[in-house]
């Protein structure tokens, strides 16, 4: 078998599973089918239907797509049966049942953006700049029960930057997650996959991240309030409360303090903007008031009194 004759079907959602989708595409792989969430409604009404960026890339390439609202619909199961896919690779998609991830005869596996077992989960860029990690990297795996538990495949580490913002980091795994995909795929074609179990002992987790999971908390160092607001940008964005309205914050440089309460806010009104933290404090660079755009800290100064 050839990956020309090789059969897979590929599963993902946002811009960062399109790298790789492109990856097969352009080298020549067989992929017969792109499995993606249904559109989104977006609007002011809801009335437009906006398709995922792997669904742009599928349709814009002639690959057949399929979007099930539910991963055990009858009807999907049948038609994902039709496309007799020999394997099936999963980056960036939700959790699949038993009767999906165990169709193929070469199994499905999955392009996870962390070292495994560490940070498993749904946000595991997010999680690692937020927690200080000086590296990630993307791991292959094949899929079992238990979300992000099974068997590793390939793995490729990355160093984390102090500047680095998840926006950066994400980039530059989305690159590296294409080649990993394409040369997992060619040890499977040449029968010279192995595989290693994951240490559960050695797990962390990357939830998903809601709302108030981005809040600062300004009682912390003011290194790990460093760290997570660069964890958190530039999407979904860290904030706080300024006045009486919510402040996102996505750029910022530890400095010293003037020994105020952590959360006390002082400003020249021109070029500078202080937070204080538990130990230090941190100057504003980039951020966005509550129904404003996003600015650098001399626009908001210019326009806000503190």
């Amino acid at each position: 078998m050839d990956k020309k004759s090789l059969r897979i079907v590929y599963m993902g959602t946002p811009e960062f599973a399109v790298a790789s989708l492109e990856a097969l595409v352009e080298g020549g792989y067989n992929v017969v089918g792109v499995v993606t969430m249904p559109d989104k409604a977006v609007g002011r009404h809801g009335s437009v239907l906006q398709a995922s960026p792997v669904k742009q890339y599928a349709v814009a390439h002639g690959l057949k797509v399929m979007q099930p609202e539910r991963l055990k619909d009858p009807c999907f199961l049948e038609e994902l049966k039709e496309l007799k896919a020999d394997l099936q690779i999963v980056v960036a998609f939700r959790m699949l049942p038993e009767v999906v991830w165990s169709m193929p005869p070469m199994g499905t596996f999955n392009a996870h953006a962390s070292l495994l077992p560490k940070y498993r989960g749904a946000a595991p860029i997010n999680w690692a700049i937020i927690r200080g990690e000086r590296e990630t990297g993307m791991t292959t795996f094949m899929l079992k029960h238990e979300i992000d538990t099974g068997d590793i495949i390939e793995q490729v580490h990355v160093p984390i930057f102090e500047n680095d913002n998840a926006g950066t980091l994400h980039d530059r795994l989305m690159t590296l997650s294409a080649s990993l995909v394409t040369e997992t795929v060619d040890k499977i074609i040449e029968g010279t996959l192995t595989t290693r179990p994951q240490s559960n002992e050695e797990a962390t987790d990357a939830p998903k991240i809601f709302r108030e999971t981005c809040r600062i908390d300004w009682n912390r160092s003011s290194c790990e309030v460093y760290n997570f607001i660069r964890g958190l940008s530039p999407y979904p964005g860290a904030w706080t409360i300024l006045g009486d309205k919510v402040l996102k914050v996505f750029e910022t440089e530890i400095c010293e303090g003037n020994g105020e309460a952590p959360g006390t806010v002082f400003s020249d009104g021109k070029k500078m903007l202080v937070f204080t933290a538990n130990d230090g404090a941190l100057s504003i660079k980039t951020l966005q008031m509550e129904g404003k755009k996003r600015m650098n800290v001399e626009e908001f100064l210019r326009g806000t009194k503190i």
